[in-house]
């Protein structure tokens, strides 16, 4: 079996052949909707692993905590394929898959993780985060083949100044350590890495059985670097609160999100979702712990809203 004739994943409305055709009918007109929706469900709920993040960080050092991360993801969704009786990929499909996800989750998530550890501050992670849908959109034209218009351009400009505005009073705060400042610099390069390759050589991976092998080559990539922290992890209610979190609703629904929207749509389109971060981490902020936003937020928070209108719009005509 080729990797153009696996099956479509269920989470692109692949209807059960044993359902009525009523059923079936119905969940078809529901796909639009859905897919209408990723964008905004995919910035909400990645924005929340920064908080989830911090929060299990506090009782666990970096690479045990993504180490266990990704090993109670894997045995889930081995679990789940198993039930649904999944197709897994063929062997020849293993190493790509593995590459994508060694650069999305142990590559990423990692110098996320160690940059959080080491106390770089929320600022500079956010603005560094920011660098993402520019450095995808530079690449995407000699990896992919995407051309990225004048107007994208200057969208992707846009969202950086946005995204430093929303930060503006954050980055007052310092700059933080020249480690810390690589280690968040490095999350975006990874993410990038991941966002390109996952959409040249992962679009027809089963959401279900290739996050198996993607979760599980990651945990490889971490293990030496969980053991030289002897595992250190303590399984307070707060970390176990935090993993259910990131496992469940980060690691499974919002990451399978992610490539959703990847296969769907042009990379630099995606990656500008990214911009919405920050902003959506600040309102989460003031919601929870009463973070004050100013003017000068609230008008980098306008800037990336346009931005990303400019950067996506052309996917939004097509619709």
């Amino acid at each position: 079996m080729t990797a153009k004739d696996e099956p479509a994943p269920a989470h692109e409305g692949r209807a059960d052949h044993d359902a009525p055709a009523q059923q079936g009918s119905q969940q078809d007109s529901r796909t639009p909707f859905v897919y209408a929706a990723l964008p905004a469900v995919f910035v909400l709920f990645w924005s929340t692993g920064f908080i989830a993040g911090k929060q299990g960080l506090t009782d666990a050092a970096p690479f045990t905590f993504l180490l266990y991360r990704f090993l109670i993801v894997a045995a889930l969704l081995t679990i789940a394929a198993w039930i649904a009786r999944a197709p897994w990929p063929p062997l020849r499909a293993l190493g790509p898959l593995a590459v994508g996800g060694i650069f999305v989750h142990a590559g990423y998530l990692g110098a996320t993780f160690a940059a959080m550890s080491a106390g770089v501050e929320a600022g500079v992670s956010s603005l560094m985060a920011g660098l993402q849908p520019v450095l995808t959109a530079v690449f995407a034209a000699p990896f992919l083949g995407e051309r990225v218009s004048p107007r994208q351009w200057a969208g992707l400009a846009l969202g950086l100044v946005g995204v430093t505005l929303v930060v503006w009073t954050k980055l007052g705060l310092g700059l933080g350590t020249p480690a810390g400042m690589a280690l968040s610099f490095l999350s975006a390069v990874f993410m990038t890495a991941g966002t390109l390759w996952q959409k040249r050589f992962g679009g027809a991976m089963d959401l279900r059985t290739g996050s198996v092998v993607q979760f599980a080559a990651s945990a490889l990539v971490v293990l030496p670097l969980a053991a030289w922290e002897d595992f250190r992890a303590d399984w307070t209610p707060s970390f176990i609160g935090a993993m259910a979190w990131l496992c469940l609703v980060l690691s499974v629904g919002t990451i399978s999100a992610l490539f959703v929207l990847i296969r769907r749509g042009a990379a630099a389109e995606v990656a500008s979702l990214f911009f919405l971060v920050p902003p959506t981490t600040a309102v989460l902020a003031w919601l929870m712990f009463g973070e004050t936003l100013g003017p000068v937020a609230a008008a980098g928070m306008a800037l990336v809203v346009i931005a990303v209108a400019m950067v996506t719009w052309r996917t939004r005509a097509r619709a």
